[in-house]
């Protein structure tokens, strides 16, 4: 067996997203943010009145660390949990003005991180790269499920 040609390609994709992330975190950061702060307003966003459980599984995470973010998030200013009246076990949560404000600004930041990935590169090359990663992730959760 000959020496490969490129380096393997998980190994590629896997330094590019550390690498990705840890830009796209920094720009957040300089926003004022995170990206699990982010994902939390996001989500929060598409899904007015979320609970504490729908949020953990759209984001998923396990519920005690979505509890660890919300607890920072509300410390925060950014959104307020109470009690659903009708389901005590269940926390409703809500954006407070502020978080409205740190949505905003962390969109900003996410859609001018964005545009700076895309710079470049042809709409056709972006669609082909959104259709090899969606192979590359097909690939590993077929393998896993055999």
């Amino acid at each position: 067996m000959g020496r490969p040609q490129q380096p393997p390609v998980g190994l590629a994709v896997a330094r590019v997203a550390r690498t990705l992330s840890r830009a796209f975190e920094d720009a957040l950061a300089a926003a004022g943010g995170s990206q699990s702060v982010w994902l939390v307003l996001l989500q929060l966003k598409i899904n007015p009145g979320a609970t504490q459980r729908d949020l953990a599984e759209a984001l998923e995470l396990r519920e005690a660390t979505m509890t660890h973010h919300l607890s920072g998030m509300e410390r925060d200013g950014l959104l307020t949990r109470r009690r659903d009246p009708a389901n005590r076990r269940v926390h409703q949560i809500e954006l407070t003005e502020q978080g409205e404000q740190a949505f905003h600004r962390l969109r900003r930041a996410a859609t001018e991180f964005d545009e700076r990935l895309r710079a470049g590169i042809p709409p056709e090359r972006l669609t082909e790269l959104g259709d090899t990663l969606a192979m590359l992730a097909a690939n590993v959760q077929h393998a896993a499920s055999h």
